[in-house]
């Protein structure tokens, strides 16, 4: 008796290869956008003039009179958006399947004797999933405090510079600020290497032999060190008073 197997065909648009597509490109898009965002903080440096000039006019007369005044910032702010929500999206759709691959059963994953606990985890399971859910949590609370006088720790000003100060002389602000940073830089450390190897720039065998790996991790440490060199030149040495 000859039996007829029907597979349910999935569009290639929501296949699992375009969702790693599109969690690589929207990855690379936001941290193109940190390597700038951390070069406008460290401006901070340069005083309070020029750091109120670069983010009140530098920014907001990108492109113009080509563009109107903040219309390349919008454009920025909507790409940022829809990358932000691709990324999330995809990520939770992976990790929606990996979980059903992985063979869940009453919600235990499958067991194995390479950890004492029995149950098999990885370097990306932390810093990638739980990470990125700090990540995002983290995101959300500094758009906010980015806003004009939206979230104003420390006290509200008309200053940006002043309301950096304000917000990093706190210590509990300083902290969340690197609880939130530490989750950035160790996203990356992966993120960035998954991204290139997902759109097929990295060709090693293993991680430990990928030239990648390094630039990574030199990567993630430098956007790290470079936002949280502001926080704590206020914090610990008085910048800014």
């Amino acid at each position: 008796m000859a039996t007829t197997l029907t597979q349910k065909r999935v569009p290639a648009s929501r296949s699992t290869v375009a969702h790693k597509y599109a969690m690589a490109v929207s990855g690379l898009i936001m941290l193109g956008y940190l390597l700038v965002h951390m070069y406008g903080n460290l401006k901070f440096f340069q005083g309070e003039e020029k750091f109120d000039s670069y983010l009140g006019e530098t920014l907001p007369h990108m492109f113009y009179p080509y563009l109107p005044e903040d219309g390349a910032l919008w454009i920025i702010r909507v790409l940022l958006v829809v990358a932000l929500v691709v990324h999330v999206y995809c990520a939770a759709t992976l990790w929606r399947r990996n979980k059903a691959a992985a063979g869940y059963v009453g919600g235990k994953r499958y067991h194995t004797t390479q950890n004492k606990t029995g149950v098999q985890r990885s370097y990306s399971s932390f810093t990638m999933r739980w990470g990125g859910v700090i990540l995002l949590l983290f995101i959300i609370g500094h758009v906010a405090q980015m806003m004009p006088n939206w979230l104003s720790p420390g006290g509200a000003s008309d200053s940006k510079y002043d309301r950096v100060v304000n917000g990093f002389e706190i210590w509990w602000v300083v902290l969340l600020y690197t609880i939130g940073m530490l989750a950035v830089g160790l996203h990356l450390a992966h993120g960035f290497w998954s991204a290139l190897t997902t759109l097929g720039q990295n060709r090693s065998s293993t991680r430990r032999s990928s030239h990648w790996t390094a630039i990574s991790i030199a990567l993630a440490t430098l956007i790290t060190v470079g936002f949280l060199s502001v926080p704590f030149a206020v914090l610990f040495f008085g910048a800014g008073s």
